[in-house]
């Protein structure tokens, strides 16, 4: 598909993205009095249509891999991160309301920012260094109480196609402080929807969930090692033109027979 086309797809998509959020920023203030799981259901709406739009209008499909591993019970999901679209999907495709960790300045966007504070997130200072975890998982102790659900993205932002990130600790040491299993989640968006590109381009988006990892008794160091092992040994499978090594991990432990 040639460039021009691609942007005039992409241009007419972000227009749509653009009315949509402002009109259902409004949506989300009028739904304020109803219980949390029907205001957290008419926001994920919102999500549910840029997906559709972004099918529709740019050709961008996706398949889920794993879904039986989902349990039905509090976990942790512990994400790759390369694009805005995985954001938007998991909000609405898990089987329960998600608690995202995210930075305090998305609060602060006119509209977007403002219906997201309606929302039970745990927005973070990363300036605050050990209070900032802290906060993490004081709230997110209560949250997952409540029965929801934490995701947290480990590498911290998204990465370029082919990439892999250096995977910060705090999801496996809140879920080690916790005692909440973690569920690995690998996917290839940015191969659809790359970071910071106006362009989006047809294909399909592969999400592969992993079965749920224990936390209990464990050390969160080891602990996401295996979870960053798992996610980017599953990124060579979902997406093998794009990689030329082995993860990490897989290297460490060749190298070391």
């Amino acid at each position: 598909m040639s460039r021009p086309v691609l942007f005039l797809r992409s241009l007419v998509f972000a227009i749509g993205m653009f009315f949509a959020t402002v009109l259902w920023a409004f949506v989300c203030f009028a739904a304020l009095p109803l219980t949390y799981e029907k205001r957290y259901y008419v926001t994920s709406r919102w999500n549910v249509f840029i997906v559709w739009l972004g099918k529709v209008v740019c050709g961008i499909d996706y398949r889920v891999i794993g879904r039986e591993n989902l349990p039905d019970y509090p976990v942790i999901l512990l994400a790759k991160h390369q694009s805005a679209w995985e954001t938007i999907f998991l909000f609405y495709s898990m089987p329960r309301p998600l608690v995202y960790v995210l930075k305090k300045e998305l609060l602060y966007i006119p509209l977007f920012g403002w219906a997201l504070a309606l929302l039970r997130m745990i927005p973070i200072d990363r300036s605050n260094g050990k209070d900032a975890f802290a906060a993490v998982a004081r709230i997110g102790k209560q949250r997952l109480a409540n029965g929801q659900w934490i995701i947290m993205f480990p590498e911290g932002t998204r990465t370029p196609v082919g990439s892999q990130g250096r995977y910060k600790g705090g999801g496996a040491r809140l879920a080690v402080e916790t005692n909440t299993p973690v569920v690995p989640i690998a996917l290839n968006a940015g191969e659809c929807w790359p970071r910071n590109s106006f362009i989006k381009k047809p294909g399909v988006i592969t999400v592969s969930i992993g079965k749920p990892i224990a936390a209990e008794g464990r050390n969160p160091v080891d602990l996401m090692a295996e979870v960053e092992n798992w996610i980017e040994s599953e990124m060579r499978v979902i997406s093998p033109d794009v990689y030329t090594q082995a993860p990490a991990g897989e290297v460490a432990v060749s190298e070391a027979r």
